[in-house]
């Protein structure tokens, strides 16, 4: 039997850890009862999950206890990523054990600030690629129980998450640093005198382990987030095998398409082919378009530039960005899973914990239009929707007071209200194929506006061209219009990625009533980049100087000047690059204002 060896002394006996880690997977397949044979229907086991949309994401482990930094010096890069941007030897990176003492862990707090944000499951570290575990696990001597804090950190979460109502899942690495058998070992650290690497024996290692998260004291793991699975020692074959193992384990859970190979980089989809995996996971990208219906998927993101706290990581985003990425996420038909990387004292960092409880207040109020919604009905629209049967949101990210137009929707109206203002109703009209509502000037909140219309009988949309509205103005989304070039694409909602000076972008639109136009623009660029810009509609242009709005996707409004459009009928306005600084900007839309 093995005996766990508590100590903190380097644990450098790789041969020996291998006898162990094949003892200990036989002890666990002959303790393990009988395994489950029939998989539930993946519709089944997802059904949950569709309705969710909004998770949080942690990751915790021994990088928060360097936050950043080693030696006093700050390491580039991702905190988790420490040893591998630091090329930190695995002897002196497990004194990290020594260090690492959450003392302030709240499970129930954490529990309830994701609650308390309107999330509907959490997914924690259980292992990351350091290999470091959460928990006690019995085929390892490296995990918690070997540092000062010595006790389970799943158990107490797995225990409120129960409690509170809220679903549970493990993150878990295939790639690991650390362990002598893994096929890929590190350059800096190769390790000659523990002999050769064993993936065969390294795969039953990663099995015992999740006979211990899948089948332990954690109740219905909800899903098993797998990552790591880009290095070349890990095949399709044992994707296919491992994602089998987990269903077989417990036949109710969810296993993104990370367990094996097809994933496409940060894009998270798969590309052509038999892959396994119950959902596509996008990496701080969201799709510019979404997918087909049925299409599953997940953005996770961070809140600031890491996952794994780094003390002097202050970039976060706004509470504005974070909602308006909610939002944009669901009118896609995906789920936002939402990153927090707790300090090594246990604690959510405040910067986190204050835009949760701002997101929080929004769901509160916006709830209808984000859980259990399914993505917009029209392929092109000036805002954002989601919808269920009955019942189509409105979700504006630029408030626009006043009258408002919407084109396409052919079904019969029963009632407008504005959910951002308690559910006020409000006066509207509905035409063969228009429906104008009025909002009031001030924006009700300073997030997202969400506008609740109520239909009669199935939904029947017809999807509108670019059209000048009936009080004059043009309205010019970027998902609307045409990237051309080599290097302007279309990101998310907007243009961005925009490198060459022979590049543009360009709409076709319908003018019915000329006149003079104020141009407005809304485009966000980060600090070192900018340049000259040329706004033109047939022969009249106008030149502006795009400059710093504090980050790609800190979106501001500018006012490029005015244009005269003499003639009715079909137009073309392009934006073009004249000059650029490192990359010129990202470009969400443009609007033309009839001239006061």
């Amino acid at each position: 039997m093995l005996v766990k060896l508590h100590g903190l002394a380097s644990f450098r006996l790789g041969i020996i850890e291998s006898m162990f880690s094949v003892l200990c997977a036989a002890a666990a397949m002959a303790s393990t009862p009988t395994i489950q044979a029939k998989h539930l229907p993946k519709d089944e086991r997802i059904a949950w999950w569709r309705e969710a949309r909004f998770g949080m994401f942690i990751h915790w482990g021994l990088y928060a206890v360097p936050a950043g930094e080693w030696n006093g010096k700050p390491v580039g890069g991702i905190g988790e990523w420490i040893m591998n941007r630091g090329q930190i030897k695995y002897d002196d990176y497990e004194k990290l054990r020594q260090d690492f003492n959450p003392y302030k862990y709240d499970a129930d707090e954490w529990v309830r600030i994701a609650k308390d944000a309107g999330m509907k499951y959490i997914v924690i570290t259980s292992k990351h690629h350091d290999g470091f575990a959460l928990w006690d696990s019995p085929v390892s001597d490296y995990d918690v129980a070997t540092t000062k804090y010595r006790k389970d950190l799943l158990k107490p979460l797995a225990d409120a998450c129960r409690e509170h109502g809220i679903k549970l899942g493990f993150y878990h690495s295939i790639l690991d640093w650390r362990h002598n058998d893994f096929g890929t070992r590190p350059p800096w650290d190769p390790r000659p005198e523990q002999g050769p690497t064993n993936m065969p024996r390294y795969v039953e290692f990663m099995k015992a382990q999740l006979r211990e998260l899948l089948g332990g004291d954690y109740g219905d793991v909800a899903m098993v987030w797998f990552d790591g699975e880009w290095d070349q020692a890990w095949t399709h074959e044992m994707g296919i095998d491992m994602y089998d193992f987990c269903l077989d384990l417990n036949p109710s859970t969810l296993v993104n398409n990370r367990v094996d190979k097809g994933r496409q980089g940060m894009a998270g989809m798969n590309r052509d082919g038999d892959y396994r995996g119950d959902y596509g996971t996008p990496e701080q990208e969201i799709p510019a378009k979404g997918f087909p219906a049925g299409v599953d998927w997940e953005s996770c993101m961070t809140m600031n530039d890491t996952w794994g706290f780094k003390k002097n990581d202050h970039n976060w985003k706004s509470a504005d960005t974070l909602i308006e990425n909610l939002s944009d996420i669901a009118s896609k038909g995906g789920n936002f899973l939402l990153n927090v990387g707790p300090t090594a004292e246990g604690l959510i960092p405040a910067p986190s914990v204050a835009r949760l409880k701002t997101m929080g207040d929004w769901i509160d109020v916006h709830g209808a239009a984000i859980y259990g919604t399914t993505a917009t009905p029209f392929e092109f629209s000036p805002f954002k929707w989601t919808k269920r049967p009955g019942k189509l949101y409105l979700h504006m990210h630029d408030y626009q007071g006043g009258r408002v137009e919407v084109k396409g929707i052919k079904s019969r109206i029963s009632r407008v209200n504005l959910m951002s203002a308690g559910g006020r109703p409000l006066s509207w009209d509905q035409g063969s194929d228009t429906l104008v509502f009025e909002l009031p000037e001030e924006a009700p909140n300073d997030y997202v506006t969400v506008v609740s219309i109520s239909y009669k009988g199935d939904l029947n949309i017809e999807e509108p061209g670019l059209v000048q509205a009936a009080d004059g103005e043009v309205d010019l989304p970027a998902i609307r219009g045409t990237a051309h070039g080599g290097s302007v694409k279309p990101e998310h909602d907007w243009f961005g990625f925009w490198t060459g000076t022979q590049d543009y972008v360009s709409w076709e639109f319908d003018v019915k009533a000329p006149g003079e136009f104020v141009i407005e623009a809304k485009i966000a660029v980060a600090p070192g980049n900018g340049g000259l810009v040329e706004f033109s509609v047939g022969d009249q242009s106008v030149a502006f100087t795009a400059r710093s709005t504090g980050d790609w996707r800190e979106f501001k409004k500018v006012f490029p000047g005015t244009i005269l459009v003499e003639r009715s009928g079909k137009k073309t306005l392009t934006v073009r690059a004249k000059k650029i600084d490192g990359a010129l900007m990202n470009l969400r839309r443009v609007r033309l204002l009839p001239k006061a």
